[in-house]
């Protein structure tokens, strides 16, 4: 009971701050509001619940939850007014804003906010301690490893490689676990993955066979961040998987709460505050939380926030360019 008498206070507050909103826009709030998350056992069908029945508190409205595979669909459902609130990599909204993936089939998805933001991705490669892959400018000429066939990898991993001039022989998308066997038994060189480190199917591989862990070269970071908007640099450290002795540098993609743009500021300024005050908690239970910090919102570059979201940021003293807020 303690946890959910804290929320509430924070809820509380939040409120109070919000409280010189015109009575009527709260009036015109919905009574519910329904959640795109992710597929079943991902980071996202956690993380949606954690951070909506935040939100449910604070604004007593209620939380529906719909399970997905993904951002992709997520921002079509969001599109279609399917769903309100959802989650995605800043990769996967750049196509949908640009309309520059093959899955948008050229159409332009402009009806997308960004809220918050939640927690990074990292690109890093993994191989077998026998492969002699020490580096990703080592596997021109290998058969790599990449991520299911609608996953944030597929669309960015091939595109990163490109950049760099590296020519691989093949790539193959599959589950982390298919990946993870086909790695243990020879019939992939390496894999480039985008997960949230550590990837659960390489730990528990890594408790079997030898495994080596590479990033990117600070050269090589500067050049894909610099022609990919989506990607910023990070570093994962060392000891996150089983036999990793140091940090790896990698490009990272953050992944951001995002809602459609039609939903009531007033309603919008209330959920964030409410989520982004309650970031410390949240992280005692998930500690990718730890991520959710409003210095973060300078990693979304191109996504308009929403104005509710945006005016939050800016009452705690974040700049957020006019450029980036849209209603």
């Amino acid at each position: 009971m303690r946890g959910r008498r804290e929320v509430l206070t924070a809820a509380a507050l939040v409120l109070t701050a919000a409280g010189t909103r015109a009575s009527e826009d709260v009036i015109a709030w919905p009574r519910a509001l329904t959640m795109a998350t992710g597929s079943a056992g991902g980071t996202y069908a956690i993380f949606g619940p954690a951070w909506g029945a935040i939100v449910a508190a604070a604004t007593h409205v209620h939380l529906l939850y719909r399970v997905t595979r993904g951002p992709i669909e997520n921002i079509l459902l969001l599109d279609r007014g399917a769903a309100d609130l959802a989650m995605t990599t800043l990769g996967v909204a750049e196509e949908a804003w640009t309309g520059g993936g093959a899955w948008t089939g050229g159409a332009r998805f402009r009806t997308i906010r960004a809220l918050f933001p939640l927690y990074e991705t990292a690109f890093h490669g993994i191989t077998t301690a026998r492969s002699g892959i020490l580096s990703v400018g080592a596997l021109g000429g290998r058969v790599v490893g990449v991520g299911p066939e609608a996953g944030t990898g597929r669309a960015y991993v091939p595109r990163m490689l490109r950049t760099l001039g590296i020519r691989v022989a093949g790539f193959r998308f599959a589950s982390y676990s298919a990946l993870a066997e086909a790695l243990a038994a020879g019939r992939i060189d390496a894999c480039l993955i985008a997960a949230a480190p550590p990837a659960p199917a390489f730990r528990a591989l890594a408790r079997r066979i030898p495994l080596r862990y590479f990033g990117f070269s600070r050269p090589e970071i500067a050049r894909l961040v610099r022609e990919i908007p989506a990607l910023s640099p990070t570093r994962i450290p060392g000891g996150t998987y089983p036999g990793q002795a140091v940090a790896l540098s990698c490009p990272g993609m953050f992944n951001f709460a995002i809602c459609r743009a039609a939903l009531p500021t007033s309603l919008v300024y209330a959920l964030t505050a409410a989520v982004m005050t309650n970031a410390p908690r949240l992280a005692e239970r998930l500690p990718l939380a730890g991520e959710m910090v409003a210095r973060n919102i300078a990693l979304d570059r191109f996504l308009p926030f929403h104005p509710g979201a945006a005016e939050y940021f800016r009452r705690v003293g974040f700049a957020v360019p006019g450029r980036l807020v849209r209603h």
